[in-house]
């Protein structure tokens, strides 16, 4: 019988003397409950990605510290764990195997992924060998993430005699991915008959969330242990004497909806982003629409209501129904709430361009000044508290530039980022259905910036529902416009979008970080040039 803990925990990138204590004390536990072996995620000790922390001397003097510290506790257990390894000049994203203080195996990630958020072959040098270990009589098989999503680690595996394959993960969220990770677990499996343990570190990590949901696939391709999405957890599982999986304790966690996974997703990036950067609270303003409002509520939910202040600046254009329901979110999420005008700096702005502007047709200038004057109060409130300025705009909206450069785009954190208008709806209805916190008619209005007399979304786009299903098509899955058009879109409506995506990339390129929850997001995972004749 072997005995094997899944520690799905939520790890610092940088913070190593930090992530090495979290660890040690994960360790002493399982030598308390007897465990055999102990699994920690892929790069564990420094967090994931570490970027260009790879290429400093005293980052890596801090690792080697660190894992010698680790060695001196580890007595009875194994333990593996994912680390940074250096050797000839070379880098290696590795996987070290411990035992009674020393360092007995070491294994290098061989497939490493260069496509969407990922760069490790500028990092990285792939290694070539597998890695099959015994423990209690029972041939350990250890893989780094990529590793299971190719035929040929797995091969290797078998032909060397694994009895169970152990798979460390530093594995992004997007809502399309607990499927496919379970498709691609299953096609492993279901290749050679082999169990595979899978364990995914969580947490918020700039743009990109860690969702957990470690698991236990059985050689027949029952799940037989199901780790919580978004939740720190150890996981156990037993492997019999036949080498058949049996849970021992938390054995399935329900998958949650599409919704609850996004949405929780966006609480924990939002949390760790003003937690993990030492941030006092997040300040943000509520206008009464969908986007501020459901921006409220991951922020309440992510750091608590005692933290968050709510400012509502209300302009000539502002409708009284947008005032009463900012009003009553604030109250019912119990935040700090504010209400700063913002006529008098408008107006002051305005006459003091008027000789510059003598002549001139109003235009979105006098809307984007609107935009400016709130931006800068927010970030005055920043600066004097140590708040964070959440922005509320969403990934509608920053495709088509519908967003103001140093206006609603001001901000530290962009919490709807990749959120499409569409889904922010779905969201909205989610979030209600454990509280009531987003007025009905907040959902149900018209979207508007309410930058002039009687504006709407829809005097400047197309509806939200035709809108999101372009821009998926032509942002998450690179179609192009006779593509999207066979796909029975408008030409001109298609034309507008594009032409409106490409011309707004300089204003995405200035844009605040926003955690990806899309299997496709602006930043890291979707690199395009400013300047472009294509």
């Amino acid at each position: 019988m072997l005995k094997i803990e899944l520690a799905q925990l939520n790890f610092l990138t940088g913070d190593i003397q930090a992530n090495a204590a979290k660890m040690i004390d994960a360790i002493l536990q399982c030598e308390q409950s007897k465990a055999d072996v102990l699994v920690f995620p892929e790069l564990a000790l420094t967090g994931y990605p570490p970027e260009d922390l790879l290429l400093r001397a005293d980052f890596f003097q801090q690792v080697h510290d660190s894992l010698q510290e680790i060695k001196k506790t580890v007595t009875n257990c194994t333990v593996i764990l994912g680390y940074p390894h250096k050797s000839n000049n070379a880098l290696y994203n590795a996987a070290a195997v411990l035992h009674q203080g020393k360092q007995i195996h070491t294994y290098f990630k061989q497939c490493l992924p260069n496509y969407g958020v990922f760069d490790e072959k500028r990092y990285f040098t792939p290694g070539e060998k597998s890695l099959i270990f015994p423990v209690n009589d029972v041939n350990i098989a250890v893989m780094i993430c990529e590793d299971l999503w190719q035929v040929k680690p797995m091969q290797q595996a078998y032909d060397a005699g694994a009895d169970v394959v152990i798979s460390l993960h530093a594995s992004p969220f997007d809502y399309e991915k607990p499927q496919q990770r379970y498709e691609i677990l299953r096609a492993r499996q279901s290749e050679h008959a082999l169990p595979i343990l899978y364990v995914n570190m969580i947490g918020g990590q700039d743009e990109l969330v860690f969702a957990g949901g470690s698991l236990a696939l059985a050689a027949n391709g029952e799940i037989i242990a199901q780790g919580q999405y978004f939740e720190e957890q150890t996981l156990t599982v037993q492997l019999d004497n036949n080498q058949q999986l049996i849970a021992s304790k938390v054995a399935h966690a329900p998958i949650p909806s599409e919704e609850a996974l996004i949405y929780n997703a966006l609480v924990l990036a939002t949390r760790d982003y003003l937690e993990k950067n030492h941030f006092s609270g997040a300040v943000l303003g509520l206008s009464g629409g969908i986007d501020s409002a459901l921006t409220l509520a991951i922020a309440v939910d992510a750091i608590g209501a005692k933290n968050v202040q709510a400012v509502m600046m209300p302009s000539r254009y502002t409708a009284d129904m947008s005032q009463d329901d900012a009003a009553a979110e604030a109250e019912t999420l119990g935040v700090h709430y504010s209400v700063l005008a913002i006529e008098k700096p408008f107006t002051a702005f305005l006459e003091t361009l008027s000789g510059e502007f003598a002549g001139l047709e109003t235009d979105t200038t006098e809307e984007n000044i609107q935009a400016r004057c709130r931006g800068i109060l927010l970030m005055a409130i920043s600066n004097k508290t140590g708040k964070l300025v959440l922005t509320t705009g969403n990934k509608s909206e920053m495709s088509v530039g519908y967003a103001t450069l140093y206006g609603d785009m001001a901000g530290g954190f962009a919490v709807l980022k990749d959120v499409p208008k569409t889904l922010v709806f779905r969201l909205a209805h989610y979030r209600n259905t454990i509280s009531p916190v987003i007025p009905q008619r907040v959902i149900d209005r018209p979207p508007s910036a309410e930058l002039g007399p009687e504006q709407i979304d829809e005097d400047s786009l197309p509806p939200y529902s035709i809108l999101d299903a372009i821009l998926e098509r032509f942002v998450e899955r690179d179609q192009s416009i006779i593509e999207i058009v066979a796909a029975g879109f408008e030409q001109e409506t298609v034309e507008k979008i594009v032409a409106m995506v490409k011309r707004n990339e300089y204003k995405r390129r200035q844009a605040a970080p926003g955690p990806r929850v899309t299997p496709r997001a602006y930043g890291r995972d979707r690199r395009y040039p400013i300047t472009s004749g294509f």
